[in-house]
């Protein structure tokens, strides 16, 4: 099966289980089949799927995926003042890292709204269907929508990062209160706590809370750069005085290596603005 002949088949079984898309032909350009499939994907409910569509839809998704150019965090320069700290402008779901985040809802599903661009839509996109499975499965067993502040870990599916950490970050409704700030701290810190315990070394982070939950740009930037500094400060004693202890490593990671914690923290950003938002927050 090509790979036009793979996205058409995808097409044509997910509309065969909606009845509102049944009767509506498969458009004739790439690009409209293309959006089409990614409207059938986001509107779709949580519930499995066969092990033929995953497999047709894991190797449509990686390679579209592969087509965007994907970018791994060696190729990302890091910041001169601290090397554990980065910065990239683009699209996050091409990053080749050990997690990426998602600005998540509290429902924990990803975004419904056909073709929407918020980067909920864009994860669960790229990622495929199980990924919404998966957030189903995980906040079924928890019975209850996700406090704003904490994370949640999944696999990244077809995404080239390993891992996603779903955050809720705070709504502003008016004026900014320092219960938002702490809220947003709490996202931070909860991604990296769920990141260290599952020994990643590299994570990126989107700029939670900034879009449609109105957090003003500029001050979630100092409170990002600020919790994830203290919290690589803490980590990093801690490793340290460990391993002084024990006269060795810390611990021992997947691959039989030391773990000593996250080493890469890549602040990932969409608008030319944003980027110098962190680029004057980073240089001094």
């Amino acid at each position: 099966m090509t790979h036009e002949e793979e996205r058409v088949w995808l097409i044509e079984k997910l509309k065969a289980e909606n009845p509102g898309y049944r009767k509506i032909p498969v458009p004739a350009d790439e690009q409209t089949q293309k959006d089409f499939l990614r409207m059938l994907m986001n509107v779709r409910m949580p519930h499995p799927i066969s092990a033929e569509f995953r497999e047709i839809q894991d190797a449509y998704l990686k390679k579209e995926n592969f087509m965007k150019g994907i970018v791994n965090e060696k190729m990302i320069e890091p910041c001169s003042l601290d090397p554990r700290l980065c910065i990239w402008q683009g699209d996050i779901t091409r990053l080749g890292v050990d997690a990426i985040t998602n600005a998540a809802n509290s429902g924990m599903t990803g975004c419904y709204q056909p073709l929407h661009n918020c980067i909920d839509n864009c994860i669960h996109s790229a990622a495929g269907i199980e990924l919404r499975n998966e957030c189903a499965r995980i906040m079924n067993l928890q019975g209850h929508d996700e406090p704003t502040g904490q994370a949640k870990i999944t696999p990244g599916y077809c995404l080239p990062a390993r891992y996603v950490l779903h955050t809720v970050g705070p709504i502003v409704q008016g004026p900014l209160t320092d219960e938002h700030r702490d809220l947003l701290r709490s996202s931070y810190r909860s991604c990296l706590e769920l990141a260290e315990k599952n020994g990643l070394r590299s994570v990126a982070f989107c700029c939670i809370s900034t879009g449609v939950f109105m957090f003003p740009a500029e001050e979630a930037a100092h409170i990002a750069v600020e919790t994830v500094r203290d919290y690589l400060d803490e980590q990093d004693r801690r490793y340290s005085e460990v391993s002084s202890y024990i006269g060795s490593g810390a611990g021992q990671a997947a691959g039989g290596d030391t773990y000593k914690g996250i080493e890469k923290v890549i602040f990932n950003v969409f608008s030319d603005r944003d980027r110098q938002i962190y680029e004057n927050i980073l240089e001094k």
